[in-house]
């Protein structure tokens, strides 16, 4: 364009130069002259066109290199722009989809733009449907309006293969690129639905929100409220210890400080031994007897700390100082650990030996009778016979023989404990007329039982009391017992009758030397259907259980042919027939099954009328016969009697019988107050010293000791 525009200007200088104006003389106007030089102008505007026609071509030129130059920049920004701007994308399909709902995802035409090689923008249409699995439907809610994703968005699977670099340095001229293709103010459509769904979940995370801080409030209002309330009930006058150490927390039976003081003292006679033998240190030796003979003293008899003396604690302090002293001086490993080892076997012999008198003791005083029960029964005895009452018979005579009463049988020497029986029987019926007490008892207590029933009967109920002596048909020809007790094996071996019982025998020993395995009283549980032909069921009862509800639902259950209805003891492993029968011979492990669960006397139901079907007392007879050596079980009631009712003993339930207050103190106090019967089996019997103590309320509640004979004779609540 430079060069023509030149050419032109030289053209119009050497026209000037020569005179040439471009106009015909005036004498030369004729028609040829006008021709020419319309031609000449037509020409002219004809050079124009052309010349500018040239220059509009070299500006197209030269833009065309200035537009290559950028169009490499520019390509693969285009090219990455349409995978990596996910936004530009989810726009550009909610753009072309945002004026109506989208009833069918498959049938949408999306418009894609992209550019091509030469660098040109071409646009084209591709339906939903041909769309890879990858795409996900974004809600327009999904995007915010300023075109960031929300922080619940998923990133673009896309971007992850490409280079992070690059991605974040064109993060933001992508962005805006999008922004220029969608305008971002744009409002999206929603379906009703799934506005209305997402009002109600806003509505309900409200509610929950409210509730919550509702609960919490009320949770905190109950707690201010409890503690505003303890805080009134507290006795600020008091002046005591508020901590897990305050009296109510401490244990009364505890006896930390008298283990530590016997500890002490052990280990004072230890180290006096060591000086003694030194005889260099004479005087640690008189500090350390001394001390322990004072701890000794303030020990005396206490089991526990609250029963030590109050120096208890100061003889405590001044032996530590002491044994540290000693401890210093004396410490020698070896001759300590001898001189231990040796009060170790010591303690040893000395606490067998103590076991074994405290068993004999034990069963001494269970078997003995105890003072105040040996003046009831003479003072009782003496005014039998000094009142002329031998000749009295109870009331009621003919019910003793009526099937359709409740009748119950108590075989004792124990004129207290059977008036307990029947005291607390009666207390809990609700028709005592209806009940009826069978009582035998030996010939020496016949007049004290005789006696106590007539100065005491039970209200409204029917008394029964005979003597054993009486039964004529007992004896040793046909009772295999009371034959056993005449042989002089047996008398060697209850009595012992040229030497005296030897400690070294055991306890286990000891308890089948009881007098109640040789009473015949013990054994009558097994003549029941003898001494009372016409009765059909009878209740029998030991003479150390207390009745606490009434017994009189036990008539009304079915025993289902059986003869014995019991409660079973086979909670614990030592309650199986292996723990009473000898199953090492033939006779035993081939009859019974050692793992077979144990019963209980002391409360038994039997059916009298099965009894003589099925002559249980002949089968009693045939294995005591069998057991004349003792080689089947020791001597006792329960051993036969598991043998005689084997797989003829109905089970009935634990609360009518709680077992174990003579000898377990960790029965389960619930338990106890919750049976029916309650039983003191053991030697810890309650009207002895023995008794548990926290046992022996269940029976003394049920003893008169307003009466004159308890009065006189001292017996009084414990």
């Amino acid at each position: 364009m430079s060069g023509s525009w030149v050419m032109m200007e030289a053209n119009r200088k050497a026209k000037k130069k020569r005179g040439d104006t471009g106009r015909l003389p005036a004498f030369s106007r004729h028609p040829d002259a006008i021709v020419t030089r319309y031609s000449r102008r037509l020409q002219c505007c004809f050079t124009k066109v052309f010349l500018f026609c040239t220059v509009m071509v070299h500006i197209a030129l030269v833009s065309s290199k200035v537009s290559d130059a950028s169009a490499d920049q520019t390509k693969l920004r285009n090219h990455v722009s349409q995978y990596a701007c996910s936004e530009c994308i989810d726009r550009k399909m909610l753009s072309s989809t945002g004026s109506a709902a989208r009833p069918d995802d498959k049938g949408i035409d999306i418009i894609v733009t992209y550019s091509d090689a030469l660098g040109a923008v071409r646009a084209t249409r591709v339906k939903s449907e041909n769309l890879s699995k990858f795409w996900v439907w974004k809600s327009p809610t999904e995007v915010n309006i300023d075109g960031k994703e929300s922080s619940k968005g998923s990133e673009d699977p896309l971007q992850l293969g490409t280079n992070s670099k690059y991605s974040n340095h064109h993060t933001k001229e992508d962005v805006s690129r999008c922004a220029d293709v969608m305008p971002h103010q744009q409002a999206y459509m929603v379906h009703p639905m799934k506005l209305k769904r997402k009002l109600t979940r806003q509505r309900r995370r409200e509610q929950r929100s409210a509730d919550v801080i509702r609960q919490d409030k009320e949770s905190n209002n109950q707690m201010q409220n409890a503690a505003i309330e303890r805080a009134q009930k507290l006795d600020t006058t008091i002046n005591g210890k508020f901590n897990i150490r305050r009296k109510e927390y401490e244990n009364p039976n505890s006896d930390s400080i008298l283990k530590l003081m016997r500890d002490q003292i052990i280990m004072a006679r230890a180290y006096a031994t060591i000086a003694k033998a030194k005889k260099s240190n004479s005087s640690l030796y008189d500090s350390l007897m001394k001390h322990s003979r004072d701890s000794q003293l303030a020990i005396g008899d206490a089991s526990s700390d609250s029963e030590l003396l109050p120096s208890a604690l100061v003889r405590a302090k001044e032996m530590g100082h002491t044994l540290s002293t000693a401890k210093d001086q004396l410490h020698d490993c070896i001759s300590l650990a001898r001189k231990l080892r040796v009060m170790l076997q010591s303690s040893e012999t000395s606490v067998n030996l103590s076991k074994k008198k405290s068993a004999f003791l034990i069963q001494l005083a269970a078997k003995t009778v105890p003072r105040p029960l040996h003046c009831l029964a003479l003072l009782l005895t003496m005014d039998y016979h000094l009142r002329g009452y031998e000749g009295i018979e109870f009331p009621h005579k003919e019910k003793l023989e009526n099937p359709l009463l409740y009748h119950y049988a108590i075989f004792s020497d124990n004129v207290l404990a059977t008036s307990v029986v029947i005291n607390s029987t009666v207390l809990h019926t609700k028709e005592p007329e209806m009940h009826v007490f069978h009582v035998v008892t030996d010939k020496l207590n016949f007049a004290a039982m005789k006696m106590w029933f007539i100065a005491n009967p039970p209200a409204g109920s029917t008394v029964q009391v005979e003597s054993i002596d009486n039964f004529t048909w007992l004896n040793a020809s046909y009772c295999p017992v009371l034959r056993q007790l005449e042989s002089a094996r047996m008398i060697e071996y209850y009595f012992k009758a040229h030497h005296s019982a030897s400690l070294s025998s055991g306890s286990d020993n000891l308890k089948y030397r009881n007098p109640k395995y040789l009473s015949m009283l013990n054994h009558l549980r097994f003549y029941l259907p003898e001494i009372y032909p016409k009765l059909n069921k009878i209740l029998f009862l030991d003479d150390d259980i207390v009745v606490q509800k009434d017994l009189t639902p036990l008539w009304s259950i079915n025993l289902g042919g059986m003869v014995n209805g019991a409660v079973e003891t086979c909670k614990e492993s030592f309650h199986r027939f292996d723990k009473y029968l000898n199953f090492s011979n033939p006779k035993i492990s081939e009859n019974f099954d050692p793992n077979a669960c144990g019963w209980a006397f002391g409360m038994n139901l039997f059916d009298l009328v099965e009894w003589r079907r099925r002559n249980i007392t002949g089968i009693y007879h045939r294995w005591q016969d069998m057991n004349e050596e003792r080689t089947l079980w020791k001597l006792g009631t329960l051993p036969p009697g598991l043998i005689t009712f084997y797989n003829m003993t109905h089970p009935l339930d634990r609360k009518w019988h709680v077992l174990g207050l003579g000898y377990d103190p960790a029965l389960n106090k619930t338990e106890i107050e919750n049976a029916a019967v309650v039983h003191y089996n053991g030697n810890y019997k309650p009207w002895l010293d023995l008794a548990i103590t926290k046992y022996r309320t269940y029976w003394s509640r049920h003893v008169i000791y307003s009466n004159p004979y308890l009065q006189i004779c001292d017996i009084n609540e414990r």
